[in-house]
């Protein structure tokens, strides 16, 4: 049961093989005899998941049945669920329950998905390997002395362990996608505005991007086929029309053209992992596919662009977390000031605390205009080499990461050797653009993922692309020893 993707769970159920309570409690029982391993979540909803999976066996019954209809999924911990904690992997929401859903969560429970808890993350999702969560790191099921890769590694390592068959993610700077490689998963980031961000608590609003994290490219499909559409809560969701993303994933690659940038494979990238993406390429070149290399040249500034942009959102964001309104509130203080310093000072972790400040100070007077204001240009111009390239290829093909799974612990002293992780993911919230990750090999017995990038709402095409891989592959099917 628990190797079985969302899809072929979908058929079974359909079928009759089990219901939906009997899968939930399966999961359920799954999750709390082998999660202590990994700490993939947060808080487990044991209660409100039989209730919904009992709702769903009796819908089935009278004949309504949903995309998702008893199907039991996960959300990370930045989603707004009604009833439930929802922490952002922080002390500062420790005690926070949401009284609403946000709209993502809101359009899974309306197509009859089952939510079986929330999964541990980054604190407020900024990080590359799920160590600065205040629940505790959570550990990679495929070496657990190693990370699952951040911000949504609860998500990833959760999906990889076969505890739930799916969860929902976020990406601000790779946090899908980095993740979904270090785990060996599929993981979508859409176009921004594909998804509505309305009750996802924001990390940086110009860059957060939901999406799904699955065993396979046929289970994200059927995911986003739920999650996508304008939302009118969200000013920044895409008043675009929403493809059947299932319609078209059998289409052949034959005359696909991908490009090659040469920036990510250069220096830095592990020799095994270039090992494995240049053994995919072979895989649609035998499909019909067209390889050329292409230059993205203004890739190197990636990272300090996203590194000033991004902290400066998030210091506007969090700035509401002051311990007046909601969330954590230090003992005793003796004065306003002394309230807002100390709640601040003790409810959020190092990482964060790093990151509010470095946005300030890019925001402040008499250095907006040398490091934000440059920031933008250099965004525009990451974005324009993008768009140029794509016009003379249908997707960009590269490395998720440049190397896999590290250690715990190994980076945590040197935060700028943490940030380079993100070097092949950052630039696709920089320029909006969607990418996905597949796997598509291993180094050192570790999973390999497959970057796929492709132009604005291209996400059928990628989902075509990476189905078409894993008919004619098997590592999405791998899995860690003794699962």
């Amino acid at each position: 049961m628990f190797n079985l993707t969302l899809t072929e769970l979908a058929t079974r159920l359909a079928q009759g093989d089990f219901s939906s309570v009997e899968l939930t409690q399966a999961y359920l029982d799954r999750i709390q005899a082998l999660d202590s391993q990994y700490n993939s979540f947060i808080t487990l909803a044991a209660d409100s998941a039989l209730e919904q999976a009992k709702q769903a066996d009796e819908l089935r019954k009278k004949g309504q049945v949903g995309l998702l209809s008893g199907l039991p999924i996960a959300h990370k911990d930045l989603f707004c669920t009604a009833g439930l904690k929802t922490s952002c992997g922080s002390k500062m929401l420790d005690n926070f329950i949401s009284p609403y859903n946000a709209t993502l969560v809101e359009r899974l429970n309306q197509a009859g998905a089952v939510t079986l808890g929330k999964t541990n993350m980054d604190e407020f999702a900024m990080g590359s390997s799920n160590e600065s969560s205040y629940y505790g790191p959570v550990r990679n099921p495929w070496d657990t002395d190693r990370v699952p890769g951040g911000s949504s590694g609860g998500s990833a390592a959760a999906v990889a362990a076969r505890l739930v068959p799916a969860c929902t993610g976020s990406d601000t700077g790779g946090s899908i996608r980095q993740p979904a490689a270090l785990c060996g998963i599929t993981g979508l980031k859409p176009t921004y505005g594909r998804i509505s961000r309305y009750g996802m608590v924001a990390y940086a609003s110009s860059f957060d991007q939901a999406g799904p994290m699955t065993r396979s490219a046929e289970d994200a499909a059927l995911m986003l086929q739920v999650m996508a559409g304008l939302d009118p809560l969200d000013s920044t969701s895409a008043d675009q029309p929403v493809p059947d993303y299932r319609a078209h994933l059998n289409d052949s690659l034959a005359g696909l053209k991908i490009g090659l940038p040469k920036e990510y494979f250069a220096e830095g990238l592990d020799p095994g992992i270039a090992q494995q993406v240049q053994a995919a390429i072979q895989e649609f070149e035998r499909m019909g596919a067209q390889v050329k290399e292409v230059s993205l040249p203004n890739t190197e500034l990636c990272i300090p662009a996203y590194y000033i942009l991004a902290p400066a959102e998030a210091s506007s964001n969090l700035s509401r977390f002051d311990g007046v309104r909601y969330g954590y509130r230090c003992e005793s203080p003796v004065d306003l000031e002394d309230l807002y310093k100390r709640s601040r000072g003790e409810g959020f972790g190092s990482e964060v605390k790093r990151r509010i400040m470095v946005g300030t100070y890019a925001l402040s007077e008499g250095f907006y205009d040398a490091y934000y204001r440059k920031a933008q240009q250099i965004r525009r111009m990451i974005q324009q080499d993008f768009l140029t390239v794509l016009k003379d290829v249908d997707v960009i093909m590269a490395p998720t990461t440049p190397q896999p799974a590290f250690k715990l612990g190994e980076k945590n002293s040197d935060p700028v050797a943490m940030y380079m992780e993100d070097i092949y993911t950052l630039s696709l919230n920089l320029a909006g653009l969607p990418g996905m990750s597949i796997p598509c090999g291993q180094s050192q017995g570790l999973p390999v993922g497959l970057q796929i990038i492709g132009s604005y709402f291209s996400e059928a095409k990628l989902l075509n692309i990476a189905h078409q891989f894993q008919l004619a592959t098997d590592w999405h099917q791998q899995s860690p020893a003794g699962l």
